[in-house]
């Protein structure tokens, strides 16, 4: 499988619910998601990693549809360049990143080990101190921060490297 079809195969869903919030129509959203790809194919020379994959391909996505929008005036959609609009589809496309950015966190954490994976787990979610988690494995404080700093660091680096590995 090629880099692109990996990104396509990852993020094909996310532009396309992407596009079907802001049209609220099922054909156009996936004529616009196979636009979207296509144009990421032939400008993938143009993208400097400034950004996520993600952001880029749904930026890609609003301007496609905006571009739909000025040449087709039969499209029945609510236009995004008045700021109102044009500000909740920000809001839209950072939600639906968001909660794709959770996904591909917790798939990661699902990769640590045991102890490591319940340290971070308990601190992000449970909300614990570094104290309760030690307490509750029966360690320090301080080891319950060198494990979820370790842990932490583990995540980042296979994250970039999933991003990297990615877009090259």
């Amino acid at each position: 499988m090629s880099n692109f079809e990996k990104i396509y195969k990852d993020y094909f869903e996310l532009v396309y619910k992407y596009l079907i919030l802001l049209t609220n129509n099922q054909d156009i959203a996936e004529e616009l998601t196979q636009e979207t790809f296509y144009k990421a194919i032939t400008k993938i020379h143009m993208f400097t990693g400034k950004s996520k994959v993600s952001t880029w391909l749904c930026q890609i996505a609003k301007n496609l549809l905006l571009n739909e929008i000025r040449h087709n005036k039969k499209l029945n959609i609510i236009p995004l360049d008045d700021n109102k609009n044009l500000e909740s589809s920000y809001i839209i496309e950072e939600v639906i990143i968001a909660n794709d950015e959770k996904r591909e966190l917790y798939k990661a954490i699902e990769k640590l080990d045991k102890n490591t994976r319940l340290v971070i787990l308990y601190r992000i979610c449970g909300n614990l101190s570094f104290k309760e988690i030690g307490e509750l494995f029966n360690k320090s404080e301080n080891w319950a921060r060198i494990i979820f700093f370790r842990g932490k660091e583990n995540l980042k680096e296979g994250l970039i490297w999933k991003i990297k590995k990615n877009v090259i």
